[in-house]
């Protein structure tokens, strides 16, 4: 199988492709959708701890937010690639939220006293700024114009291109913020090897965006 190159979020291709997708959403609706899967992606991992992970995967999450959007899209009203971008973070929030509440059903908990659309829209505001960590770890200098939500999904495509090791040692650590002992709990490595793999890890996703020019 030949590897494709990360697609990253580019402002011009995203506003073309909404336009497009508000005249005729049939095929530019897809494509709009896909800048932005690895995005969503790595925030719905961000929010799914080993329970969660047991019931849906963070790709199932996203393809369930995708169908969503598919169905809703005429219901969208803004004009921007950052108003799609937030809308499309409140259908993930929802979702997310909808899995756990049946989590905390079949636990017989109070779904009502733990389920927070506010706290888990909170959670990925918190997740796009530590993706933004990510990319201040792996390069010297980041484009004043860019946004934080586009520096976080250019990040997400580079991490998506990491072997799985590599980019669950980066989401541990940077995203859900845990020390190096817990990451290698999780692991199941020895704190030592677990700071090489980072230190690994952050060589591999630096040499990913020199390749682009963004070191």
């Amino acid at each position: 199988m030949i590897a494709r190159a990360p697609q990253t979020v580019s402002d011009r291709s995203a506003a073309q492709l909404l336009q497009m997708a508000k005249r005729t959403p049939e095929g530019a609706l897809g494509s709009l959708l896909e800048l932005y899967r690895n995005y969503l992606r790595i925030l719905a991992r961000s929010q799914l701890n080993a329970d969660l992970l047991q019931r849906a995967t963070p790709s199932d999450v996203v393809q369930d937010t995708f169908l969503d959007a598919y169905r809703d899209f005429v219901q969208f009203r803004g004009n921007t690639p950052a108003e799609f971008l937030a809308w499309l973070r409140r259908i993930l929030v929802r979702n997310i939220a909808t899995l756990v509440e049946h989590h905390l059903v079949t636990q017989k908990r109070d779904v009502r006293r733990e389920v927070s659309l506010d706290s888990i829209a909170q959670a990925f505001d918190h997740s796009t700024c530590r993706l933004d960590q990510v990319l201040a770890a792996a390069v010297s200098s980041q484009s004043d114009q860019a946004q934080s939500s586009e520096r976080a999904a250019l990040v997400a495509d580079h991490l998506a291109q990491l072997p799985s090791q590599y980019r669950e040692v980066l989401v541990l650590r940077h995203l859900e913020e845990l020390p190096f002992e817990q990451v290698a709990t999780r692991m199941g490595r020895t704190a030592a090897a677990t700071r090489m793999l980072w230190v690994r890890a952050i060589d591999r996703l630096r040499k990913s965006l020199a390749a682009e020019g963004l070191s």
